[in-house]
């Protein structure tokens, strides 16, 4: 084997999911997509943890997931020879719940109810049972452990290689706030000026949305009922808050316009980052895309007949959070504290 290649070859799958695919979408607009994000967060935290001792190869590691991270912390675990214990949420289909068994990691899926709110929380409190019984396991806690900042330290590095930081604006879903408020925070170590857009549902408390009601929403993993203490609202300039019809508008217009198949919170990021660059047409733009449309296409993708133009779509701009409303929503966050009903009594460190 030719020793100038080598380096290009990975001892695992995992080591090539934790790097995006970078495509740029014009002159000033770069694409992160990735097959599985999580992957560089669970990848790196699970290393990080067996290197402090935290964890040892044999443990089992337990979290509860909407998908992405489910099958990130299997894949880690496969990497690094541990058990893998997911609490599923009823946004799990088949498909992935096939490969975590596949993988070795045990799925406990929970029982189908009437909101995502209830399902979250019921994840939760069943996590907390299973420690209970099982002391030893470790909980990953991915809401919580600023642990999962530390894989995104070298796609930060990565950005920084191949588009300017000067005017650079991050625009993608809050989720846990591991992905954006990460690499936002290791790329303004540099460049303070770095700007952080974040993406949410209605429907979510993290930013404050939870008083309007999307009858539709089913952007898995970027909204939440329940503080997430890896969430620093005070990183974030901007907040888009999208309903199902807006984000599956920009969901379609990526996959038209740039041939990028992804999930609902990568076309509500697509949708934002449009608009912001309308607003500075010379501000360079990152956009995440952070899991594949596969287990949106019954749901989503098969109404692609029914989206919205991206061009006939406009936020409604804001100022307080009472004002907001459906299909879209944006305000100036200006790097305030977490509105009420999302703060939470710790602060999370930001991990070095």
């Amino acid at each position: 084997m030719r020793e100038d290649v080598d380096h290009h070859i990975d001892c695992h799958i995992a080591d090539a999911l934790s790097r995006p695919a970078l495509v740029r979408l014009d002159s000033r607009t770069l694409c992160l997509r990735f097959e599985t994000m999580k992957v560089a967060s669970a990848l790196e935290a699970v290393r990080y943890l067996l290197e402090r001792g935290t964890i040892a190869h044999g443990d089992t590691l337990v979290d509860s997931s909407s998908g992405i991270y489910a099958h990130a912390l299997a894949l880690a675990c496969h990497r690094y020879g541990l058990h893998c214990h997911i609490i599923a949420s009823t946004t799990v289909d088949k498909t992935l719940h096939t490969q975590l068994e596949i993988l070795g990691a045990t799925v406990e899926p929970m029982p189908p109810c009437a909101s995502l709110k209830l399902d979250q929380s019921r994840r939760v409190a069943r996590v907390r049972e299973i420690l209970r019984d099982h002391p030893r396991h470790h909980w990953m806690r991915q809401y919580h452990d600023d642990v999962h900042y530390r894989g995104y330290r070298p796609i930060a590095d990565l950005i920084r290689e191949h588009i300017s930081c000067d005017r650079l604006s991050v625009v993608g879903g809050v989720g846990t706030g591991a992905s954006t408020g990460a690499l936002t925070t290791y790329l303004r170590e540099t460049d303070p000026s770095v700007e952080l857009v974040g993406v949410q549902p209605f429907d979510s408390v993290t930013f404050g949305s939870e008083h309007v009601h999307d009858p539709e929403i089913i952007i898995a993993g970027i909204g939440s009922s329940i503080p997430f203490g890896n969430v620093d609202h005070t990183l974030y300039d901007t907040v888009h808050w999208f309903g199902f019809d807006a984000a599956l508008s920009g969901s379609v217009a990526l996959l038209r316009e740039h041939a990028i198949f992804a999930g609902l919170s990568a076309g509500a990021a697509y949708l934002a980052a449009r608009w912001e660059q309308r607003l500075d047409p010379e501000r360079h733009v990152v956009v995440l895309a952070p899991d594949t449309g596969h287990r949106y296409v019954d749901a989503a993708y098969s109404r692609h007949a029914e989206a919205p133009a991206p061009e006939d779509l406009r936020p409604r701009q804001i100022t307080t959070l009472s004002d907001m409303d459906l299909p879209w929503s944006r305000m100036h966050w200006n790097r305030a504290e977490a509105p009420p009903n999302a703060a939470v009594t710790h602060a999370i460190p930001v991990a070095s």
